[in-house]
């Protein structure tokens, strides 16, 4: 049972900060907790969390992020880049702002949710120990952040680098489903559930492991077209349709280091 005592901040309570923040204090963890709304205050707090509204700019940080971090001896950060569209935002410089502050706190202990979309789409087989060459601007702004967190001497951070997010509510056959001319139908998939998200996290806390770095994929690699067709007739959805005009792209993303390391056991392997 964890020491009632240690306290966590989670900056970004979303899909998977939230309930990652419910389990931590089923396990009687202190947990600090940010959203950028003010409506989703209330949310946190109903869930026993210290709530604070906080949001990261490329020029400054809204909010009270000295109290927010004060106390707590571990730092989740769980706030993707956000580069979809138009919108090209440095996630860099916004991470540099929050470095003062954590240096400037009772931190101890960082994790970083990053993705596995720091390597490239070139058909390999691709562990911890493979030299991240990203292939996208979300990529390489989430790499040069996880390399500027663990190069810090005040703190120790461990990086996680997921792969697709998959639980309730959330799958991407919802996205797929009907559509045509999908590419990459051989490329492997490299999906995670949310369970296992949290099992992973709370795995690294318990096992004081940090200065690591580790991927968070299921051991479950089906090609996209195989998967998604069958996702497809299990939920009665229209069934997505593939071209196979180009070579597939893509790689596989194991996570052996996870099973061996931290000794976790996947809870959801046949996604």
């Amino acid at each position: 049972m964890a020491n009632k005592t240690i306290q966590i901040s989670i900056l970004g309570c979303g899909w998977l900060g939230l309930p990652l923040a419910k389990s931590l204090l089923k396990k009687g963890f202190s947990i600090k907790g940010s959203t950028t709304t003010q409506e989703k205050i209330s949310i946190l707090k109903d869930a026993g969390i210290q709530a604070f509204q906080i949001a990261l700019s490329e020029e400054e940080i809204f909010g009270d992020m000295d109290s927010f971090l004060k106390h707590s001896e571990i730092l989740i950060i769980d706030i993707p880049p956000k580069l979809r569209g138009n919108s090209k935002e440095n996630f860099v410089q916004k991470i540099q702002n929050l470095i003062p502050f954590i240096e400037a706190s009772s931190v101890q202990k960082v994790i970083f949710i990053s993705s596995t979309s720091v390597y490239a789409d070139d058909n390999a087989v691709v562990s911890e120990s493979t030299k991240p060459q990203p292939d996208s601007e979300s990529g390489r702004q989430l790499l040069e952040t996880e390399y500027l967190l663990q190069k810090h001497s005040h703190f120790r951070t461990t990086v996680v680098r997921f792969g697709g997010l998959i639980g309730e509510n959330r799958h991407p056959i919802h996205f797929l489903a009907g559509r045509s001319s999908i590419e990459n139908p051989e490329a492997p998939i490299n999906l995670i559930h949310l369970l296992d998200c949290i099992g992973i996290i709370e795995k690294i806390i318990d096992a004081n492991c940090f200065g690591e770095t580790f991927h968070g994929v299921a051991p479950f690699h089906p090609t996209r077209k195989a998967y998604y067709t069958q996702k497809a007739i299990e939920l009665q959805l229209a069934l997505p349709q593939f071209t196979e005009e180009k070579p597939s792209i893509g790689k596989t993303i194991v996570s052996d280091k996870v099973q061996t390391v931290l000794k976790y056991t996947f809870l959801n392997t046949n996604l």
